[in-house]
Protein backbone atom coordinates (compact mmCIF):
# COMPACT_ATOMS: atom_id res chain seq x y z
CA UNK A 1 0.00 0.00 0.00
CA UNK A 2 1.70 3.05 -1.02
CA UNK A 3 -0.73 5.27 0.66
CA UNK A 4 2.18 7.37 2.21
CA UNK A 5 5.41 7.59 0.35
CA UNK A 6 7.94 10.05 -0.29
CA UNK A 7 9.06 11.26 -3.86
CA UNK A 8 12.10 12.75 -5.11
CA UNK A 9 11.73 16.17 -6.60
CA UNK A 10 12.24 17.40 -9.22
CA UNK A 11 10.60 14.06 -10.23
CA UNK A 12 7.45 12.72 -12.17
CA UNK A 13 6.12 10.99 -8.48
CA UNK A 14 4.04 8.12 -7.77
CA UNK A 15 1.72 6.93 -9.98
CA UNK A 16 3.57 8.68 -13.14
CA UNK A 17 3.04 12.14 -13.78
CA UNK A 18 0.28 12.31 -10.82
CA UNK A 19 0.39 16.15 -11.02
CA UNK A 20 -0.39 16.63 -14.73
CA UNK A 21 -4.21 17.31 -14.67
CA UNK A 22 -4.28 18.03 -18.41
CA UNK A 23 -4.48 14.61 -18.45
CA UNK A 24 -5.82 13.31 -15.10
CA UNK A 25 -8.41 15.66 -14.94
CA UNK A 26 -8.57 15.16 -11.05
CA UNK A 27 -9.77 18.19 -8.79
CA UNK A 28 -12.20 21.07 -9.09
CA UNK A 29 -12.62 23.09 -11.79
CA UNK A 30 -14.45 26.99 -12.14
CA UNK A 31 -17.08 26.24 -14.86
CA UNK A 32 -18.39 29.03 -17.01
CA UNK A 33 -20.54 30.69 -14.70
CA UNK A 34 -18.09 30.91 -12.14
CA UNK A 35 -19.21 27.99 -9.94
CA UNK A 36 -17.25 25.08 -8.82
CA UNK A 37 -17.22 21.84 -10.97
CA UNK A 38 -15.87 18.46 -10.84
CA UNK A 39 -12.62 18.66 -13.83
CA UNK A 40 -14.03 15.04 -14.33
CA UNK A 41 -17.17 16.37 -16.02
CA UNK A 42 -20.31 16.98 -15.12
CA UNK A 43 -23.02 14.02 -13.83
CA UNK A 44 -24.04 13.16 -17.26
CA UNK A 45 -20.50 13.02 -18.22
CA UNK A 46 -19.62 10.84 -15.42
CA UNK A 47 -22.34 8.77 -15.70
CA UNK A 48 -21.13 8.25 -19.28
CA UNK A 49 -17.83 7.43 -18.32
CA UNK A 50 -19.27 4.70 -15.26
CA UNK A 51 -18.15 1.58 -16.81
CA UNK A 52 -15.08 3.09 -18.23
CA UNK A 53 -12.69 5.94 -17.26
CA UNK A 54 -10.45 7.12 -19.96
CA UNK A 55 -8.29 9.12 -17.01
CA UNK A 56 -8.47 6.18 -15.01
CA UNK A 57 -4.70 5.14 -14.05
CA UNK A 58 -3.36 2.44 -15.43
CA UNK A 59 -1.23 -0.33 -13.99
CA UNK A 60 1.91 1.28 -16.09
CA UNK A 61 1.56 4.42 -13.88
CA UNK A 62 1.54 2.56 -10.73
CA UNK A 63 3.92 -0.52 -11.67
CA UNK A 64 3.48 -4.28 -12.26
CA UNK A 65 3.92 -5.54 -9.15
CA UNK A 66 6.30 -8.66 -9.33
CA UNK A 67 8.48 -11.70 -8.15
CA UNK A 68 11.51 -13.42 -8.63
CA UNK A 69 11.74 -17.08 -9.75
CA UNK A 70 13.21 -18.27 -6.52
CA UNK A 71 11.62 -21.52 -7.56
CA UNK A 72 14.93 -21.55 -10.34
CA UNK A 73 17.25 -21.27 -7.33
CA UNK A 74 16.15 -23.65 -5.13
CA UNK A 75 15.01 -26.29 -7.18
CA UNK A 76 17.41 -26.50 -10.84
CA UNK A 77 19.72 -28.74 -11.45
CA UNK A 78 23.26 -28.67 -11.92
CA UNK A 79 24.17 -26.26 -14.48
CA UNK A 80 27.40 -25.02 -15.81
CA UNK A 81 26.17 -21.29 -15.51
CA UNK A 82 24.71 -19.78 -12.67
CA UNK A 83 21.23 -20.09 -12.46
CA UNK A 84 19.28 -16.23 -12.25
CA UNK A 85 16.13 -15.53 -10.52
CA UNK A 86 14.19 -13.68 -13.45
CA UNK A 87 11.36 -11.19 -12.42
CA UNK A 88 7.89 -12.84 -12.70
CA UNK A 89 4.71 -10.65 -13.02
CA UNK A 90 2.11 -11.74 -10.11
CA UNK A 91 -0.35 -10.04 -12.11
CA UNK A 92 -0.03 -12.55 -15.24
CA UNK A 93 2.31 -14.86 -13.49
CA UNK A 94 4.83 -14.33 -16.65
CA UNK A 95 8.54 -13.69 -17.04
CA UNK A 96 9.36 -10.29 -17.23
CA UNK A 97 10.77 -6.99 -17.69
CA UNK A 98 11.16 -4.52 -14.43
CA UNK A 99 11.13 -1.27 -15.94
CA UNK A 100 8.99 0.85 -13.70
CA UNK A 101 8.61 0.50 -9.96
CA UNK A 102 7.90 2.55 -6.60
CA UNK A 103 10.72 4.85 -6.20
CA UNK A 104 11.99 4.26 -9.58
CA UNK A 105 13.59 7.80 -9.65
CA UNK A 106 14.66 7.83 -5.83
CA UNK A 107 17.49 10.15 -5.83
CA UNK A 108 17.58 10.71 -9.94
CA UNK A 109 17.15 14.65 -9.49
CA UNK A 110 19.14 15.36 -12.36
CA UNK A 111 18.12 12.49 -14.86
CA UNK A 112 15.61 11.86 -17.24
CA UNK A 113 13.00 11.36 -15.02
CA UNK A 114 13.77 15.33 -13.33
CA UNK A 115 13.16 16.29 -16.81
CA UNK A 116 9.94 15.35 -16.95
CA UNK A 117 8.93 16.88 -13.84
CA UNK A 118 5.52 18.80 -14.54
CA UNK A 119 6.98 21.71 -12.16
CA UNK A 120 9.57 22.21 -14.62
CA UNK A 121 7.68 22.53 -17.27
CA UNK A 122 4.97 25.28 -16.53
CA UNK A 123 8.75 27.35 -16.00
CA UNK A 124 8.73 27.93 -19.21
CA UNK A 125 12.81 27.89 -19.13
CA UNK A 126 15.79 25.75 -19.40
CA UNK A 127 16.89 24.34 -16.53
CA UNK A 128 20.25 23.11 -16.43
CA UNK A 129 21.56 20.28 -14.64
CA UNK A 130 24.64 21.12 -13.89
CA UNK A 131 26.82 19.82 -11.14
CA UNK A 132 27.24 23.48 -8.99
CA UNK A 133 23.40 24.26 -9.63
CA UNK A 134 21.23 20.66 -9.17
CA UNK A 135 19.04 20.22 -6.63
CA UNK A 136 16.91 17.56 -5.26
CA UNK A 137 14.60 17.62 -2.32
CA UNK A 138 12.09 15.31 -0.86
CA UNK A 139 7.83 15.43 -0.97
CA UNK A 140 6.29 13.36 1.91
CA UNK A 141 2.86 12.64 1.01
CA UNK A 142 -0.50 11.34 2.02
CA UNK A 143 -4.38 12.18 1.68
CA UNK A 144 -4.41 15.58 2.54
CA UNK A 145 -8.10 15.13 3.99
CA UNK A 146 -9.25 18.10 2.03
CA UNK A 147 -12.15 20.23 3.06
CA UNK A 148 -13.99 20.77 -0.21
CA UNK A 149 -12.45 16.97 -1.57
CA UNK A 150 -13.34 15.88 -5.12
CA UNK A 151 -12.95 12.27 -4.27
CA UNK A 152 -16.38 12.73 -1.83
CA UNK A 153 -18.09 14.81 -4.62
CA UNK A 154 -17.56 11.98 -7.02
CA UNK A 155 -17.89 9.18 -6.17
CA UNK A 156 -21.61 7.57 -7.66
CA UNK A 157 -22.20 5.02 -4.14
CA UNK A 158 -21.70 7.89 -1.70
CA UNK A 159 -18.93 5.45 -0.22
CA UNK A 160 -16.94 8.38 0.77
CA UNK A 161 -17.36 11.37 3.80
CA UNK A 162 -15.42 13.74 5.85
CA UNK A 163 -15.82 12.66 9.47
CA UNK A 164 -17.91 15.41 11.24
CA UNK A 165 -15.63 15.03 14.68
CA UNK A 166 -12.69 15.88 12.96
CA UNK A 167 -12.24 16.12 9.31
CA UNK A 168 -10.98 13.03 8.10
CA UNK A 169 -11.81 11.78 4.77
CA UNK A 170 -12.84 7.68 5.09
CA UNK A 171 -14.39 4.79 3.05
CA UNK A 172 -17.31 2.86 3.88
CA UNK A 173 -16.07 -0.54 2.98
CA UNK A 174 -20.10 -1.39 3.06
CA UNK A 175 -21.31 1.23 0.42
CA UNK A 176 -18.44 1.19 -1.76
CA UNK A 177 -19.12 -0.79 -4.91
CA UNK A 178 -15.41 -0.30 -6.65
CA UNK A 179 -16.88 2.48 -10.20
CA UNK A 180 -13.35 3.70 -8.71
CA UNK A 181 -14.50 7.27 -9.54
CA UNK A 182 -12.56 8.46 -6.56
CA UNK A 183 -9.46 7.68 -8.57
CA UNK A 184 -9.13 10.21 -11.09
CA UNK A 185 -11.14 12.68 -9.38
CA UNK A 186 -8.21 12.67 -6.81
CA UNK A 187 -5.76 15.70 -7.87
CA UNK A 188 -3.20 13.48 -5.42
CA UNK A 189 -3.94 10.36 -7.03
CA UNK A 190 -3.85 9.02 -2.81
CA UNK A 191 -7.05 6.49 -3.48
CA UNK A 192 -6.62 3.48 -4.39
CA UNK A 193 -8.24 0.21 -5.98
CA UNK A 194 -7.82 -3.21 -4.10
CA UNK A 195 -8.02 -5.63 -6.83
CA UNK A 196 -8.67 -8.31 -4.35
CA UNK A 197 -11.84 -6.89 -2.40
CA UNK A 198 -12.51 -4.87 -5.25
CA UNK A 199 -12.78 -1.71 -2.82
CA UNK A 200 -11.30 1.39 -3.10
CA UNK A 201 -8.49 2.36 0.11
CA UNK A 202 -6.83 5.24 1.12
CA UNK A 203 -5.09 6.53 4.30
CA UNK A 204 -7.18 6.69 7.32
CA UNK A 205 -5.12 9.22 8.86
CA UNK A 206 -4.67 6.51 11.78
CA UNK A 207 -8.07 7.75 13.23
CA UNK A 208 -8.20 4.98 15.70
CA UNK A 209 -5.00 6.57 17.59
CA UNK A 210 -6.39 10.15 17.28
CA UNK A 211 -9.74 8.58 18.60
CA UNK A 212 -7.35 8.18 22.00
CA UNK A 213 -5.21 11.37 21.41
CA UNK A 214 -2.12 9.51 19.83
CA UNK A 215 -0.88 10.78 16.82
CA UNK A 216 -0.57 9.50 13.57
CA UNK A 217 1.87 6.34 12.84
CA UNK A 218 3.70 8.00 10.20
CA UNK A 219 3.96 11.40 12.75
CA UNK A 220 4.88 9.40 15.79
CA UNK A 221 7.54 7.04 13.90
CA UNK A 222 9.31 9.90 11.86
CA UNK A 223 12.70 9.79 12.42
CA UNK A 224 13.45 13.82 11.86
CA UNK A 225 10.56 14.60 13.85
CA UNK A 226 9.60 17.23 11.06
CA UNK A 227 5.75 16.08 11.14
CA UNK A 228 3.26 18.11 13.63
CA UNK A 229 -0.12 17.06 14.51
CA UNK A 230 -2.74 19.75 15.97
CA UNK A 231 -6.37 21.48 15.68
CA UNK A 232 -7.36 23.99 13.47
CA UNK A 233 -10.52 25.44 14.05
CA UNK A 234 -12.22 26.86 10.84
CA UNK A 235 -15.30 28.75 9.13
CA UNK A 236 -16.89 25.84 7.16
CA UNK A 237 -19.76 27.99 5.71
CA UNK A 238 -16.92 29.38 3.51
CA UNK A 239 -15.25 26.72 2.47
CA UNK A 240 -17.01 26.61 -1.37
CA UNK A 241 -16.52 30.23 -1.58
CA UNK A 242 -12.75 29.85 -0.80
CA UNK A 243 -12.28 27.38 -3.34
CA UNK A 244 -14.27 29.17 -5.94
CA UNK A 245 -11.85 31.86 -6.07
CA UNK A 246 -11.24 33.33 -9.87
CA UNK A 247 -7.28 33.21 -9.22
CA UNK A 248 -6.41 30.19 -8.56
CA UNK A 249 -3.16 32.33 -6.80
CA UNK A 250 -5.54 33.57 -4.54
CA UNK A 251 -6.63 30.36 -3.22
CA UNK A 252 -3.83 30.17 -0.28
CA UNK A 253 -4.50 33.11 1.36
CA UNK A 254 -7.99 33.03 1.28
CA UNK A 255 -7.87 29.63 2.70
CA UNK A 256 -6.02 31.30 5.87
CA UNK A 257 -8.95 33.13 6.12
CA UNK A 258 -11.23 30.00 6.68
CA UNK A 259 -8.76 29.02 9.53
CA UNK A 260 -10.34 30.98 13.21
CA UNK A 261 -8.21 32.35 16.02
CA UNK A 262 -8.89 30.08 18.54
CA UNK A 263 -8.33 32.62 21.24
CA UNK A 264 -10.77 35.09 19.49
CA UNK A 265 -13.86 35.09 22.46
CA UNK A 266 -15.89 35.17 19.50
CA UNK A 267 -14.38 32.10 18.23
CA UNK A 268 -14.45 30.05 21.28
CA UNK A 269 -18.17 31.44 22.47
CA UNK A 270 -19.11 29.78 18.58
CA UNK A 271 -17.37 26.91 19.69
CA UNK A 272 -19.33 26.10 22.72
CA UNK A 273 -22.10 26.72 21.28
CA UNK A 274 -21.71 24.19 18.66
CA UNK A 275 -20.67 21.73 21.30
CA UNK A 276 -17.12 21.09 20.72
CA UNK A 277 -15.65 20.60 24.24
CA UNK A 278 -13.10 22.17 26.27
CA UNK A 279 -10.69 19.74 25.68
CA UNK A 280 -10.49 20.89 21.55
CA UNK A 281 -10.54 24.21 22.35
CA UNK A 282 -7.65 23.98 25.14
CA UNK A 283 -5.80 21.88 22.16
CA UNK A 284 -6.65 24.41 19.32
CA UNK A 285 -4.78 27.04 21.36
CA UNK A 286 -1.43 24.92 21.82
CA UNK A 287 -1.95 23.87 18.14
CA UNK A 288 1.64 23.58 16.15
CA UNK A 289 -0.31 23.16 12.97
CA UNK A 290 -2.27 26.79 13.95
CA UNK A 291 1.27 28.69 14.47
CA UNK A 292 3.11 27.58 12.14
CA UNK A 293 0.06 28.20 8.88
CA UNK A 294 -1.91 31.14 10.11
CA UNK A 295 0.57 32.62 13.34
CA UNK A 296 3.68 32.63 11.70
CA UNK A 297 2.76 31.85 8.00
CA UNK A 298 5.49 29.59 7.26
CA UNK A 299 3.58 26.40 6.20
CA UNK A 300 2.12 26.18 2.24
CA UNK A 301 -0.25 23.64 1.09
CA UNK A 302 0.54 21.32 -1.90
CA UNK A 303 -0.91 22.62 -5.04
CA UNK A 304 -3.86 24.98 -3.93
CA UNK A 305 -5.14 25.48 -7.69
CA UNK A 306 -6.49 22.00 -7.43
CA UNK A 307 -9.37 23.47 -5.22
CA UNK A 308 -9.66 20.83 -3.03
CA UNK A 309 -8.28 23.08 -0.08
CA UNK A 310 -6.13 20.16 1.30
CA UNK A 311 -5.00 20.27 5.30
CA UNK A 312 -1.41 18.75 5.05
CA UNK A 313 0.74 22.05 5.42
CA UNK A 314 4.33 21.62 4.10
CA UNK A 315 6.74 24.04 5.41
CA UNK A 316 9.11 24.66 2.11
CA UNK A 317 12.93 23.57 2.42
CA UNK A 318 15.56 26.07 2.44
CA UNK A 319 18.49 24.75 0.27
CA UNK A 320 22.37 25.61 -0.30
CA UNK A 321 23.73 28.70 -1.65
CA UNK A 322 24.35 29.14 -5.64
CA UNK A 323 27.69 28.39 -6.16
CA UNK A 324 27.80 32.06 -8.21
CA UNK A 325 27.18 33.79 -4.95
CA UNK A 326 28.73 31.74 -2.30
CA UNK A 327 31.36 33.88 -1.34
CA UNK A 328 29.62 37.20 -1.06
CA UNK A 329 26.64 35.97 1.59
CA UNK A 330 26.50 33.78 4.68
CA UNK A 331 22.99 33.79 5.00
CA UNK A 332 21.33 33.84 1.44
CA UNK A 333 18.09 36.22 0.43
CA UNK A 334 15.16 33.56 -1.00
CA UNK A 335 15.88 33.54 -4.64
CA UNK A 336 20.19 33.14 -4.03
CA UNK A 337 19.45 29.27 -3.03
CA UNK A 338 19.55 26.44 -5.34
CA UNK A 339 16.36 25.27 -5.33
CA UNK A 340 14.68 27.96 -8.26
CA UNK A 341 11.68 30.06 -5.79
CA UNK A 342 9.54 29.60 -9.51
CA UNK A 343 9.58 25.64 -8.81
CA UNK A 344 8.33 25.53 -4.80
CA UNK A 345 6.00 27.99 -6.01
CA UNK A 346 4.63 25.95 -8.67
CA UNK A 347 4.09 22.92 -5.95
CA UNK A 348 2.84 25.32 -3.07
CA UNK A 349 1.15 28.71 -4.07
CA UNK A 350 0.14 27.89 -7.51
CA UNK A 351 3.23 29.29 -8.73
CA UNK A 352 3.02 32.57 -6.68
CA UNK A 353 6.86 33.37 -6.60
CA UNK A 354 5.97 36.74 -4.11
CA UNK A 355 3.96 34.21 -1.29
CA UNK A 356 6.68 31.58 -1.25
CA UNK A 357 9.93 34.04 -1.22
CA UNK A 358 8.18 35.74 1.81
CA UNK A 359 7.46 32.02 3.63
CA UNK A 360 10.97 31.41 2.42
CA UNK A 361 12.24 34.89 4.08
CA UNK A 362 10.52 34.36 7.62
CA UNK A 363 12.56 31.26 8.28
CA UNK A 364 15.95 33.04 6.69
CA UNK A 365 14.81 35.69 9.31
CA UNK A 366 14.52 32.99 11.84
CA UNK A 367 17.80 31.31 11.16
CA UNK A 368 19.21 35.46 11.35
CA UNK A 369 18.01 36.33 14.34
CA UNK A 370 18.89 33.22 16.15
CA UNK A 371 22.89 34.16 14.86
CA UNK A 372 22.41 37.01 16.09
CA UNK A 373 21.19 36.37 19.10
CA UNK A 374 23.67 33.82 19.83
CA UNK A 375 26.82 36.21 18.62
CA UNK A 376 25.69 39.39 20.14
CA UNK A 377 25.53 41.62 17.15
CA UNK A 378 22.30 43.06 17.17
CA UNK A 379 19.13 42.86 15.50
CA UNK A 380 18.44 42.21 11.98
CA UNK A 381 19.63 45.34 10.23
CA UNK A 382 15.88 44.69 7.75
CA UNK A 383 12.51 44.84 7.85
CA UNK A 384 11.16 42.04 9.16
CA UNK A 385 7.44 40.70 9.73
CA UNK A 386 7.80 38.62 12.86
CA UNK A 387 8.67 39.93 16.27
CA UNK A 388 11.76 38.09 18.21
CA UNK A 389 8.77 36.54 20.39
CA UNK A 390 7.25 34.94 17.10
CA UNK A 391 11.01 33.92 15.61
CA UNK A 392 12.12 32.67 18.56
CA UNK A 393 8.99 30.56 19.16
CA UNK A 394 9.26 28.99 15.66
CA UNK A 395 12.98 28.38 16.50
CA UNK A 396 11.72 25.87 19.39
CA UNK A 397 9.18 24.39 17.46
CA UNK A 398 11.34 23.23 14.38
CA UNK A 399 14.01 22.46 16.51
CA UNK A 400 13.64 22.14 20.02
CA UNK A 401 10.26 20.72 20.00
CA UNK A 402 9.42 17.39 22.15
CA UNK A 403 6.85 15.27 21.94
CA UNK A 404 3.84 17.19 23.21
CA UNK A 405 5.08 20.01 21.60
CA UNK A 406 4.77 18.39 18.25
CA UNK A 407 1.60 16.59 18.59
CA UNK A 408 -1.28 18.07 20.48
CA UNK A 409 -4.13 15.76 20.30
CA UNK A 410 -6.91 16.63 22.49
CA UNK A 411 -8.56 13.65 24.53
CA UNK A 412 -10.20 13.48 27.99
CA UNK A 413 -8.88 10.09 28.64
CA UNK A 414 -6.82 11.26 32.06
CA UNK A 415 -3.80 8.72 31.71
CA UNK A 416 -0.09 8.51 30.05
CA UNK A 417 0.13 7.84 26.77
CA UNK A 418 1.40 4.29 27.62
CA UNK A 419 -2.06 4.10 28.74
CA UNK A 420 -3.66 5.03 26.15
CA UNK A 421 -1.79 2.36 23.82
CA UNK A 422 -2.54 -0.29 26.71
CA UNK A 423 -6.13 0.81 26.06
CA UNK A 424 -6.09 0.84 22.41
CA UNK A 425 -4.89 -2.40 22.44
CA UNK A 426 -7.02 -4.45 25.13
CA UNK A 427 -10.25 -2.35 25.67
CA UNK A 428 -11.02 -0.89 22.87
CA UNK A 429 -11.69 3.00 22.06
CA UNK A 430 -12.70 4.58 25.36
CA UNK A 431 -13.11 7.79 23.77
CA UNK A 432 -14.67 7.44 20.29
CA UNK A 433 -14.41 11.26 19.58
CA UNK A 434 -11.06 12.12 20.95
CA UNK A 435 -12.71 15.25 23.13
CA UNK A 436 -15.74 13.96 24.82
CA UNK A 437 -16.26 14.98 28.16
Amino acid sequence: MYFNNVETRPGVGYPRHWEDQEKWKGGWTLDNSGKLALSTGSKTNRLMKLFFHPEQPELKDYFEPWTYDYETLIHGGRKNNQPVARPRSLVTKQKMEVTWGPNWDDDLAGGQHARSDVNLTKMGQDIVFDYEEVFMRYLPRLCNHCLNPACVAACPSGAIYKRDEDGVVLVSQDVCRGWRHCVPSCPYKKIFYNWETNKAEKCVFCYPRLENGLPQICAETCVGRMRYVGVVFYDMDKVEAMAATKNEQDIYENTLDLILDPHDPEVIKAARAEGISEAWIKAAQKSPVYKLVKEWGVALPLHPEYRTLPMVWYVPPLSPILQRVTSDVYLPDAHEMRVPVQYLANLFTAGNTEILARTLQRVLDMREYMRRRETGDGPIDHNVELTEDQMYGMYKLLALSKYNDRFVIPSDVKVSREGRLEMQQNRGFACPTGGCQ
